[in-house]
C-alpha cells in the first residue's frame, strides 16, 4: 500500500479550514499554498520580500518533516495579488530554486486575506523514498573500506506512520555522533520491504560505548521506541577484515558502499 501521511505547520488556518500543510504521497510531496505568516505567532509583514522570506522558510519546514528539500522541489506556483510584487520577490526565489530550476507558474490572483502578498505552492518528489526501493542516503561520497579492526552498529527499523519531529531529531544525532572521538562514518539504506537499515562504524568499543550512553541520543532513542519505530533491532560486531571496490568510470556519479568479507 502506498504510503500517505499528513504533515500539519500549526497554522490555525489548517484546523479552521480543514486541510494539511504537506501531504506525503509515496515518494510525492505535495505542499499547500503557504503564505507568509508566522505560524508560532500567526502574525505576517507588511513588506512582500519579507513574506516570501517566511513562506519559503515555512515550505522547507515541512519539506524537512517530508524527509525532502528544495532540492527535491519539481513544480512551483506563485500567486499574487499585485503583479508588481513579484519582480521583487526574485532574489529570494532564485536562492532557494535557482540551482533547481522547477517547472513554474505565476498567477494574479485575489488572496484570502488582504495582508497576504504573495502565497507559494510546491510539489515535490522524494528522490530517497523512506519506505521504498533501496537507496542510499549518501549523497557526495561513499563510506570508504577502514582499516580493520573496527566495530559497526546496525540499526534496523520499521517506522510508524506518525514521523512528526523526526527529521529534525535524526539530523541533530547526525551531529552529535560526528563529535564522538572515534566515529569513523555512517550508511543509510533502505529495503522495497520498508526496512531502514543504518550501518555506523566506529574505530573501537570505547567509541560505541560513548555514543550509545550519549544522553542525547538515550533520549532520541526513547522516543523513537515511544513514537517512530513499529520495532528496531541493533547488531553490533567487530570487523576483522573488510575491502571494497569502486568501478573506475562509476566514482564520478555512482556511490557504493564498502564491502564486507
Amino acid at each position: 500500500m502506498t504510503e500517505r501521511r499528513a504533515i500539519l505547520s500549526g497554522s490555525t488556518f489548517e484546523e479552521q479550514i480543514g486541510y494539511a500543510r504537506a501531504v506525503v504521497d509515496g515518494d510525492w510531496v505535495h505542499v499547500s499554498g503557504t503564505t507568509g505568516f508566522d505560524y508560532t505567532t500567526m502574525t505576517i509583514s507588511d513588506d512582500v520580500v519579507e513574506q516570501a522570506e517566511q513562506c519559503l522558510s515555512n515550505i522547507e519546514a515541512a519539506l524537512a518533516e517530508a524527509e525532502c528539500t528544495f532540492a527535491d522541489v519539481v513544480r512551483v506556483r506563485y500567486l499574487l495579488p499585485d503583479r508588481e510584487d513579484f519582480e521583487p520577490c526574485w532574489p529570494v526565489l532564485r536562492r532557494c530554486f535557482g540551482d533547481v530550476r522547477p517547472a513554474a507558474t505565476m498567477l494574479v490572483c485575489g488572496l484570502a486575506d488582504p495582508r497576504m502578498k504573495i502565497e507559494i505552492e510546491v510539489s515535490a518528489r522524494r528522490r530517497v523514498p523512506p519506505h521504498g526501493g533501496a537507496a542510499s542516503d549518501h549523497s557526495v561520497a561513499p563510506v570508504e573500506a577502514y582499516e580493520p579492526p573496527y566495530y559497526v552498529a546496525v540499526f534496523t527499523t520499521v517506522r510508524t506512520e506518525d514521523q512528526s519531529g523526526y527529521s529534525e531529531t535524526n539530523a541533530r544525532m547526525e551531529d552529535v555522533v560526528k563529535g564522538v572521538p572515534g566515529y569513523l562514518g555512517m550508511d543509510h539504506a533502505q529495503t522495497p520491504g520498508g526496512l531502514g537499515i543504518t550501518v555506523g562504524y566506529f574505530r573501537d568499543a570505547d567509541a560505541l560505548t560513548r555514543w550509545r550512553t550519549d544522553a542525547e541520543h538515550r533520549a532520541a532513542q526513547q522516543r523513537g521506541r515511544d513514537e517512530w519505530y513499529r520495532s528496531y533491532t541493533l547488531h553490533v560486531a567487530k570487523v576483522e577484515r573488510s575491502s571494497g571496490f569502486t568501478r573506475e568510470s562509476a566514482k564520478a556519479d555512482v556511490p557504493e558502499s564498502p564491502a564486507v568479507d
